[in-house]
């Protein structure tokens, strides 16, 4: 939903200053990076942010006709074709004034009182006995090995039972680790190993069967329809989206073509961003290897196994003051912090999970060192300076544990994916309780503005690479 939204028409963007023809530097730009337009349709009281190629594809002078639609330019492709224009010609020649375009009223939240807590199944998991969840765990596990060994599979029922697994994993293993708060470690380590186990089995499975539907639309409908606690379904949501998000990565970056385009165009698109984050290192020798301390590879099955497990237990910490999340009046920073600390301990001291799923967890709000966010990381690494002053990073992402651990890099590569992956699914989660949800052009816009532009916050080169993941898999459904 847009308010106070402010942008140019379409057609001055892309006209020559007479308007006498169309401004070919520009059109190139709005094809090469596929910048999102706005379309309004005023007697429908429609609009929608859609991607231009699609648009050009079907017409290429579409926003030259007088039709019912009216075309503009706003947020973050307003933005990106300014920037990009005075990269390539030296200026910008559109000297349209932005104007005020659209202001709606937000429509009120559906969302039932039973759905802004935990959920009615999650009293049900929490009252099961110790023996039941896991009798529970091992019924999932079955399930899924089962699709997997079938040759032909229905993918509405495959997506139902990622969906009700992740759900039962997820509740299980919030439960479980509510019930141990207060035990000692070790005696936390044995009463939660065989859940451990299980749900490793099942992140394993689920994965595999993820990998084989990266662009399943029907996955995100099922959870909503099976799932009735916001919690989980943010939960569901994060991790169906997050070990799909992976797949596609190791899709794109096997490909060399796509590494060389973001090496090409590191100076253009991204040498700005990363200069600002690691100032110490000379302009000329900032590449994207200062960037990806490892470089862009595909990520391993041992790793992809541990970091989807951290996108399933990442919100664990989520417990009595989840409120937080269902209302802005009663937000409490504290409480916020808290459910990171939380989640980050209880995992790494009360669990026999891989260390790399409690730092998944616990850095998954850090935000480049952003003053709005929050995490250990942070925390440690100020102690370190100040007893160390010249501690320097000379890399913006690690994919290695050991090398996050001793503060070589900025931050740890499947907490930044997390990042992006967290945020997107707040902005288009459809049963938001505070504010109307977004579309995903929306959500991508807001991203770019607010967590790129205005502030360093989530990493520009993943966000870049999840935006195709998102265009990709909304065009394939809408192929169905």
């Amino acid at each position: 939903m847009l308010q106070h939204e402010s942008g140019i028409p379409l057609f001055n963007a892309l006209s020559l200053p007479d308007e006498k023809g169309v401004n070919k530097a520009y059109l190139d730009i709005m094809l090469e990076e596929d910048l999102p337009v706005l379309c309004i349709n005023r007697s429908k009281h429609t609009h929608n942010l859609t991607p231009f190629k699609p648009l050009y594809d079907r017409d290429p002078s579409f926003w030259r006709k007088n039709s019912a639609e009216e075309y503009f330019l706003t947020g973050y492709g307003l933005t990106r074709l300014k920037e990009l224009a005075i990269a390539k010609t030296g200026s910008w020649n559109v000297v349209t004034a932005e104007e005020e375009i659209v202001e709606e009223e937000e429509a009120p939240s559906d969302t039932s009182p039973e759905e802004t807590d935990f959920g009615s199944d999650y009293h049900t998991i929490a009252q099961m006995s110790a023996e039941e969840k896991i009798e529970r765990l091992s019924q999932d596990k079955i399930q899924l090995d089962e699709l997997i060994n079938k040759k032909s599979r229905d993918p509405v029922v495959i997506a139902e039972a990622l969906a009700s697994t992740t759900r039962d994993a997820a509740m299980i293993n919030h439960s479980v680790l509510e019930k141990i708060i207060d035990f000692a470690g070790e005696q936390a380590k044995a009463y939660s190993r065989e859940m451990v186990l299980y749900t490793n089995e099942i992140v394993k499975a689920s994965t595999r069967l993820l990998s084989e539907n990266v662009f399943s639309d029907e996955l995100m409908k099922t959870i909503m329809e099976k799932s009735k606690g916001i919690v989980f379904q943010h939960i569901t949501r994060v991790y169906l989206n997050g070990v799909a998000f992976l797949a596609y990565f190791n899709n794109k970056i096997s490909s060399s073509s796509a590494v060389i385009k973001i090496r090409t165009s590191f100076n253009l698109k991204y040498r700005k961003f990363y200069q600002a984050l690691l100032p110490h290192i000379d302009h000329y020798d900032l590449t994207v290897d200062h960037v990806f301390m490892e470089g862009l590879k595909v990520i391993p099955p041992d790793k992809f196994s541990k970091w989807s497990l951290g996108f399933l237990i990442h919100d664990l910490g989520k417990a009595a003051d989840i409120e937080y999340h269902e209302g802005e009046a009663s937000y409490d920073r504290n409480k916020v912090v808290n459910h990171v600390r939380v989640g980050y301990n209880s995992i790494a001291e009360k669990t026999n999970y891989p260390k790399e799923a409690s730092l998944i967890a616990g850095y998954h709000h850090e935000y480049y060192g952003d003053p709005d966010g929050y995490g250990p990381y942070r925390n440690e690494l100020q102690e370190l300076k100040s007893q160390i002053a010249d501690v320097k990073q000379n890399y913006c992402i690690t994919s290695e544990m050991d090398s996050i651990l001793v503060f070589r890099a900025l931050a740890y590569f499947p907490a930044k994916v997390l990042e992006i992956i967290d945020v997107y699914d707040s902005l288009t989660d459809p049963h938001r309780v505070y504010r109307a949800s977004m579309s995903s052009e929306e959500a991508l816009t807001l991203m770019y503005r607010e967590f790129i532009i205005k502030r360093r916050k989530i990493d520009p080169i993943l966000f870049d690479i999840f935006t195709g993941f998102i265009r990709e898999k909304e065009a394939v459904a809408n192929e169905k």
